[in-house]
């Protein structure tokens, strides 16, 4: 039986980048030389052990975050690969969720882009300390500081500078430790598993000891230990430094900066060396809090295995037909035959095999303990963001916030035997992935498909096809619209009918008047309960937030509206929950169509990276796309524009910008809010 470790020898990261920076590349060399794996798999092969859907290997990105194990000098890391297309940013955000760190990895070409920006954020909003890798420094145009200063503007960091490039481009030979200050050159014929360290060459010391001093400088301003012995003039020792950098990097106070060319094999064993000396491990971070499901108290769950089960679900995945979730195990311990608890679902489940993961590769264990990432078979009913505890010992974990589709495709079964199989294939799909909906067009009997954007929904029809031999006409897609409306409208609604033989009776006045953008639905009651009873009042808010999920224009969910419930009148023997939830939903839809409602759009943010002499062609196309330029500024050797533009408005801008700058500008797109088109 495989052995846990010791909690403190566990590191738990995710790998987060802009797609194709090389965060997938990198992967494969951390298990390559941790003997993970025996050899090295390379992306544009198609044969990368982490991407190991056929999507992933025809496309050349990752599409699902894949989870694996490895051991490095005695620590095991749990490492999490992630996607960096925006489409997919579900998987960073619900893997960032249970990540104690993370290891940002940058183009030294193209610096910070804008998904790095984006899963950055992510990874600010659930205070994981990070670790800075800039790849690809053998590349044409490979710029290290300038990667550096963009940190600094951009992303908000503190970044600290603990390697240095030794040269560049194809001078790029390895890397200079400036914790030891030694330089580290790499065996060309080793793939990298060889390396010599060595004093540094002369021609480079003058910017190691300077960088050095740097580096000292900016602990002492954090760490007043070093600061003491810096302004003392006392040696500084290498465990010193560690220690304080370690700290440092935990309480989000600066962020390790590491170099290297992950495709030739130099500057991932002093990453991985990194890893376990800077990131945290379960025991270093404070303990999670929950709150109890029934009282509200807050729990704190300690990082122990004698501690009460407590373990968040961020993923469902189905592997051969069968459900498979992945959990974090922040507390206690999870044993093979134990009956756990959802208090979401107030269910028990039964874990019938506990997992260890590499990739799509299974390795059974009969345990797994605090600080553990491990997949588990047996569970029916939980799902993504839901908690598994111990049902004496009830804890309620914060869920994991999920994003709203913006666009959406029309399928329709193509055979008698599509159409039987459909329904379950879509439910498989929904229970992997939250930001994908599905709804039945009643006029049109279409299935209606939602998702974050054209590839998630193209990759979506295709493995209905491999995996589940489900063939589907797909209709162009559509924009996901919201509605809303542009003044005070007033509805009055009187409902009186017998159904089954029993009378139902309820009267409802409502008023609706608009909100700000994203202050999301209200609902305010003007009665008191002696005017009214409070069931009635709350039937009365069911009724109209049910309402509100489909307007009156093209049956868009509704959003940023107030609606006050300003006067009902009910009869003591007549009136009912049932009477009152239709008649506050009719009165809705009556003032809904009084307050002039209108569509609002998915307003995309956009940026393009043109060469100069196409800049004039570009902006043009924006601005007859209706789109507001907010921002132009040179960025490696391109112009960056930044944009803000209608979704309806981008179909079909790929083709357009390729052949408006022959090929040379590329683009990104993602969701920045509803508004008027």
């Amino acid at each position: 039986m495989k052995k846990s470790p010791k909690i403190n020898n566990i590191r738990n990261i995710g790998i987060i980048a802009h797609i194709d920076a090389g965060k997938t590349t990198v992967t494969e060399r951390i298990l390559y030389y941790t003997g993970k794996s025996y050899k090295i798999g390379e992306v544009h092969d198609g044969e990368a052990i982490m991407d190991w859907m056929p999507d992933e290997q025809e496309r050349g990105i990752t599409i699902t975050s894949a989870v694996t194990t490895c051991n490095w000098k005695g620590k095991e890391i749990h490492i999490i690969d992630t996607p960096g297309h925006v489409d997919f940013t579900i998987e960073v955000e619900r893997s960032l969720r249970v990540l104690d760190g993370a290891i940002g990895v940058f183009c030294a070409v193209g610096g910070v882009e804008p998904q790095s920006e984006t899963v950055w954020h992510q990874a600010d909003k659930y205070h994981v300390p990070k670790i800075a890798f800039i790849n690809k420094m053998d590349r044409i145009g490979a710029d290290f500081f300038s990667t550096i200063e963009m940190m600094k503007e951009r992303l908000n960091a503190n970044p600290l500078i603990v390697a240095l490039p030794l040269g560049a481009e194809e001078k790029f030979s390895g890397v200079i430790d400036l914790i030891e200050m030694k330089q580290i050159v790499w065996d060309e014929g080793s793939l990298g598993a060889q390396f010599t360290i060595e004093d540094i060459c002369p021609e480079a010391i003058d910017k190691a000891e300077e960088y050095r001093e740097k580096l000292i400088e900016t602990l002492a301003e954090v760490d007043d230990e070093i600061m003491e012995a810096y302004l003392s003039e006392s040696k500084i020792s290498t465990e010193m430094l560690n220690s304080a950098i370690r700290k440092a990097t935990i309480n989000l106070k600066l962020v390790p900066v590491l170099c290297g060319a992950a495709l030739k094999n130099k500057g991932i064993q002093p990453l991985i060396d990194a890893i376990d000396s800077f990131l945290p491990s379960p025991s270093d971070i404070p303990p999670i809090t929950g709150t109890h499901p029934k009282t509200g108290e807050v729990i704190k769950c300690e990082a122990s295995p004698s501690a009460p089960l407590s373990a968040l679900i961020f993923k469902v995945s189905m592997m051969e037909g069968r459900k498979m979730a992945f959990v974090r195990i922040y507390s206690g311990k999870l044993v093979t035959g134990l009956d756990v608890y959802n208090p979401y679902r107030n269910k028990s489940e039964k874990i019938s095999r506990i997992l260890l993961m590499h990739a799509n590769k299974k390795e059974r264990i009969e345990s797994a303990e605090a600080g553990s990432i491990v997949a588990i078979m047996g569970v029916k009913d939980s799902s993504t963001g839901e908690t598994l505890c111990d049902s004496r010992n009830q804890v309620l974990l914060e869920k994991i916030d999920f994003y709203e589709p913006v666009i959406s495709i029309a399928i329709e079964p193509k055979t008698h035997s599509d159409q039987e199989k459909i329904d379950d294939v879509l439910e498989k799909f929904l229970a992997e992935d939250p930001t994908l909906k599905v709804r039945r067009d009643d006029e049109t009997g279409q299935t209606i498909l939602s998702g974050m954007g054209e590839l998630h929904l193209e990759v979506i029809i295709s493995r209905m096809h491999r995996e589940f031999n489900t063939n589907v006409n797909v209709g162009k897609p559509q924009v996901v619209y919201r509605e809303t409306i542009a003044k005070q409208g007033q509805g009055t609604v009187i409902f009186d009918k017998e159904i089954a033989g029993q009378r139902h009776f309820a009267e409802v006045s409502l008023i609706l008047k608009p909100l700000h953008r994203g202050m999301g639905n209200q609902f305010l009651s003007k009665l008191t309960p002696d005017l009214i009873p409070e069931t009635f009042i709350s039937a009365i808010k069911k009724g109209v937030m049910e309402s509100l999920e489909s307007g009156t224009i093209l049956g868009y969910p509704v959003v940023d509206v107030e609606a006050t419930l300003s006067a009902a009148i009910f009869k003591e023997s007549l009136s009912t929950e049932l009477s009152f939830t239709v008649s506050s939903s009719m009165a809705c839809k009556e003032a809904l169509n009084n307050g002039e409602p209108f569509l609002l759009e998915p307003i995309m943010g956009v940026e393009v990276f043109v060469p100069e002499q196409f800049m004039g062609d570009v902006i043009g196309d924006i601005n007859a796309r209706g789109g507001k330029i907010a921002d132009i500024r040179p960025h490696a050797g391109k112009q960056r524009i930044k944009a803000t533009v209608s979704l309806s408005k981008m179909f079909g801008y790929s083709t357009s910008l390729r052949s408006s700058t022959q090929g040379r500008g590329i683009f990104t797109m993602q969701f920045s809010h509803f508004d008027q088109g």
